[in-house]
């Protein structure tokens, strides 16, 4: 036998947390992909009303939006689009200061949303996979903050606002909710399924510390529940009404805050009030479009536990 035919050795050390971890998502995803079941067609005709029923609300404010007052009023009332949507459109945007009221709520729900999911992501990890004194009272505390109402903070909250100089303005909507518990809480779940005990380990054994294994190991496990984290945050953030309405004036609103004024007088357009909710509605259309893919697979990646 000669050197030639010896079988070559491989020089690779032990595989980084990081790619373990990824190996073993993909592995769970296969073994998951094995098990799915096919539907019968009970089930396809039961996805198929609960899809005409959702989109159903969005149909009739395109509808509404499309058509006058007087039509709107009507009985029965109509059931397809009318020639007058663009207009109306048009309408809702100058009245309403629509261009402001948008880039506010995008500056709002996008500092709240990625806050959010940052805070929520590393107390999450701390709470699922660290250890230290008072852990569990912790966690009670930040779960009992949910069943507070948050209308009972809201004399103080503004009177802190105020203090700080910030009445009217967007980081008084902005610092209040930079993290929610439920964001806390749904990530402590996730993480306490999603993240092996051995990874963490391992990152301690290879001499990380605790920042450096949030960052390699925890968030690429952690990434299909922060992608659901963040978009339902952005909603949550851009339909507020309550606090923003408190804190903020018509100067410089956001985009529920603007649609009160397509409401004021003594006798409402609804059509013209349609329009402009159809037009609050169609940035989360968007983004839901562009990233909804990236969302359904985030949502199926937590289902079931691996």
């Amino acid at each position: 036998m000669t050197l030639h035919s010896l079988p070559a050795r491989t020089t690779a050390g032990p595989a980084s947390p990081e790619k373990t971890a990824r190996r073993r998502g993909r592995r769970l995803l296969r073994q998951r992909a094995g098990r799915q079941h096919h539907a019968g067609p009970l089930t396809y005709v039961l996805l198929g009303v609960m899809a005409v029923l959702s989109i159903f609300p969005l149909y009739w404010t395109m509808v509404a939006a499309s058509t006058d007052n007087t039509r709107v009023s009507q009985t029965p009332p109509p059931f397809l689009p009318g020639p007058n949507l663009f207009s109306n459109l048009a309408r809702a945007w100058d009245e309403a200061a629509m261009g402001q009221a948008m880039i506010n709520s995008l500056i709002v729900a996008g500092v709240i949303a990625l806050s959010t999911v940052l805070f929520a992501t590393l107390a999450g990890f701390a709470f699922a996979k660290l250890r230290f004194k008072g852990r569990n009272a912790l966690l009670m505390l930040v779960v009992g903050t949910m069943l507070v109402p948050p209308q009972l903070g809201v004399v103080p909250l503004f009177m802190m606002m105020a203090e700080l100089g910030w009445s009217q303005q967007l980081p008084a909507v902005i610092f209040p909710t930079l993290v929610s518990a439920v964001g806390v809480f749904f990530m402590r779940q996730y993480l306490s399924e999603a993240l092996p005990d051995e990874l963490v380990e391992a990152g301690r054994v290879d001499g990380a510390h605790s920042l450096r294994i949030f960052w390699s190991i925890v968030l690429p496990v952690a990434r299909p529940a922060m992608a659901v984290l963040f978009m339902i945050t952005f909603v949550h953030a851009w339909n507020d009404f309550f606090w923003p309405f408190v804190v903020l004036d018509m100067t410089n609103p956001t985009v529920p805050v603007a649609l009160t004024q397509l409401s004021a007088g003594y006798v409402r357009d609804q059509s013209l009030i349609m329009a402009g909710a159809l037009l609050g509605t169609l940035p989360l259309l968007a983004m839901f479009l562009v990233f909804g893919r990236q969302i359904v697979s985030g949502i199926m990646a937590g289902a079931v536990k691996g």
